[in-house]
C-alpha cells in the first residue's frame, strides 16, 4: 500500500462531497490524495475539441480537465496540508478506478453519479467497487457525525478480520469510540421438514448467547491489545444484521463492514449485508475485502468454531453474509 487515497470525481455534487471527505483520510494517514477523472468519451468515437461553432474551452476534453482541477483546488481548500494530484484517465469509470485500487491505500467515491438512473440509492460504480477494488472503499452518504462512534459489524470469521483491523485503525486516526457490533439469532420454534410437518427444536438460549458473546470477544481482543488507545464497546444484539446496522448508523461517523461474512454464499462477491448497508445506512460505509496481504486474518483471536448447535433460520449472523 502507497498510503495514497484516491477520490473518484465527475463533478456531481455526491463526488464533491466525497473530495471533501478523501482529502480529510488523506490528511489522517499523512498520504498524498490523488483526483481521478475517468474519461469515458474517448470510447464512444465523439470528437473531443470544441465544435467549429463553439469556444475552444468547451471541449469534452477541457470540460473533463477543468472538472479534474476543480476537484482537485477543493480538496486543497478544504486541506492544505494535504498533497494532491489529479489527472484524467481515459476509460469507464468502473475499470479506471477499479485500477487505480490496486496502488491506493482507500478510495472513496460518492452514492451516485452524473450517470446515475433517477431512483437508485446508489450508483453501479460504488457497488462495483466495493466488490472489485484492491483496497478498501469508502462510499459517503448519509449525515455526518463527526462525534459518533467508528461502527463496526463483526460477523467472527477470518475474512472479516480484515474489516475489524482497518475499523480499529480508522477509529485510532479519528480519536473516535469503536462500537462492535455482532448480532444472534436463537430460532426456538418448531422446523418445517416438508409438507404438513413440523420437527420441534428446543435450545439452551443462555449457552447460544454465551457463545456468540465468545466470538464477538475473540474477534476484537488482538486487535485491541494492538490499539490500546482505541474505547471499544462491544455490543451484542439480538436482531438481523442488516436492521441492527442501519439502525445502528444513525449516530455513526462511519460504519465499516466486510464484503462477505460466514452466511456469504460461494462466489459472491458483495454479500447481502454490505448490499444493504450500501443503500440504507445513515452514515458514510466502508466496505473492507481480505486480499492477498490480509491472508487469512491475523491470527488474532481466531479458530473459534460455533459447534453444532446452530439451527434453524438465521441472517447470516455476519457483518457481510
Amino acid at each position: 500500500m502507497s498510503g495514497t487515497v484516491v477520490v473518484g470525481v465527475d463533478g456531481s455534487p455526491s463526488s464533491l462531497e466525497a473530495v471533501d471527505v478523501a482529502a480529510r483520510e488523506a490528511r489522517l494517514r499523512g498520504g498524498p490524495l490523488r483526483v481521478v477523472h475517468a474519461f469515458v468519451w474517448p470510447t464512444t468515437k465523439v470528437p473531443l475539441g470544441s465544435s467549429a461553432t463553439g469556444p475552444p474551452e468547451e471541449g469534452m476534453r477541457s470540460l473533463a480537465e477543468r472538472t479534474t482541477e476543480e476537484a482537485a483546488a477543493r480538496a486543497k481548500s478544504v486541506q492544505p496540508t494535504v498533497e494532491v494530484t489529479h489527472a484524467v484517465v481515459p476509460g469507464e469509470p468502473l475499470s479506471v478506478l477499479a485500477t487505480e485500487s490496486r496502488d491506493a491505500e482507500l478510495v472513496v467515491v460518492g452514492t451516485r453519479g452524473l450517470g446515475g438512473f433517477t431512483g437508485l440509492l446508489v450508483g453501479s460504480v460504488a457497488v462495483y467497487l466495493t466488490a472489485h477494488a484492491e483496497c478498501p472503499v469508502l462510499v459517503t452518504r448519509g449525515r455526518k457525525h463527526p462525534a459518533g462512534p467508528v461502527l463496526l459489524g463483526v460477523d467472527g470469521s477470518e475474512v472479516g478480520d480484515a474489516a475489524v483491523g482497518w475499523a480499529f485503525k480508522e477509529a485510532s486516526l479519528r480519536g473516535a469510540e469503536l462500537v462492535a457490533l455482532h448480532n444472534w439469532n436463537a430460532w426456538t420454534g418448531p422446523i418445517g421438514a416438508g409438507p404438513s410437518i413440523q420437527v420441534p427444536t428446543y435450545y439452551d438460549v443462555d449457552l447460544y448467547r454465551a457463545e456468540e458473546e465468545r466470538v464477538l470477544a475473540a474477534a476484537i481482543v488482538g486487535w485491541r491489545e494492538q490499539y490500546p488507545d482505541v474505547e471499544v464497546t462491544p455490543r451484542l444484539v439480538q436482531e438481523y444484521t442488516r436492521q441492527a446496522l442501519i439502525a445502528a448508523s444513525e449516530d455513526s461517523q462511519l460504519l465499516v463492514v466486510g464484503a462477505r461474512g460466514r452466511g456469504g454464499f460461494t462466489g459472491l462477491l458483495l454479500g447481502s449485508v454490505s448490499q444493504a448497508v450500501l443503500h440504507h445506512a445513515h452514515c458514510p460505509v466502508a466496505v473492507v475485502r481480505a486480499h492477498r496481504e490480509h491472508g487469512h486474518g491475523h491470527g488474532r483471536g481466531h479458530g473459534h468454531g460455533h459447534g453444532g448447535h446452530r439451527c434453524g433460520p438465521t441472517e447470516g449472523n455476519g457483518a457481510a453474509d
